[in-house]
């Protein structure tokens, strides 16, 4: 982006400066030369990272790795709360046992490569399901493309739960390999 001062350009739209007003298409037909003189400076947009491992694509606000118990600004528990409809005219969000947590990154990364194992697994599923019910051999190749893709979720699994930062989980993600 073009920027004049605090003051940035955008192509296609005029600007004044100096109480000279520019046309819309100054930038474009200007040299650099001519941006130069006026104080006109090339500014890169700022690097956005990923947001599935970054808060607002800041890498100085990475997301957090480990799930967290969630509690009331008074140290105390929360739980998930349900509705109760006992009655009707005066429904209520009641606690349950059940903690409330908040899923940290390995958590999530977990339950996507276990989705999508499944997804892969699912198409060959009733190979699986002939074998059971009428003892009809699975192919070979079937059989070795289920195991792979078993042996690559399992994979991904324990070098995800083992990671100690945001980056490590960002090149074992990038690692992927289902063979397809």
């Amino acid at each position: 982006m073009y920027k004049l001062g605090n003051l940035t350009l955008r192509i296609g739209r005029g600007f004044t400066h100096a109480e000279v007003q520019y046309p819309s298409n100054w930038l474009q037909l200007s040299t650099e030369a001519d941006r130069t003189a006026l104080g006109i400076a090339w500014e890169a947009d700022p690097v956005r990272h990923d947001d599935r491992y970054y808060w607002d694509g800041n890498i100085n606000n990475p997301k957090a790795l480990e799930d967290k118990l969630e509690t009331k600004e008074d140290g105390t528990p929360l739980y998930v709360q349900v509705l109760d409809n006992t009655d009707p005219e005066n429904p209520v969000m009641v606690d349950t046992d059940e903690r409330l947590v908040t899923k940290g990154l390995k958590s999530n990364m977990i339950a996507q490569v276990k989705d999508t194992a499944g997804k892969l697994l699912a198409t060959t599923d009733w190979y699986v399901t002939r074998k059971v019910e009428r003892n009809v051999d699975i192919p070979t190749d079937v059989a070795s493309k289920r195991a792979a893709i078993v042996a690559e979720s399992e994979r991904l699994e324990t070098a995800i739960a083992g990671v100690d930062s945001v980056e490590a989980l960002i090149e074992v993600m990038n690692s992927q390999n289902w063979g397809e």
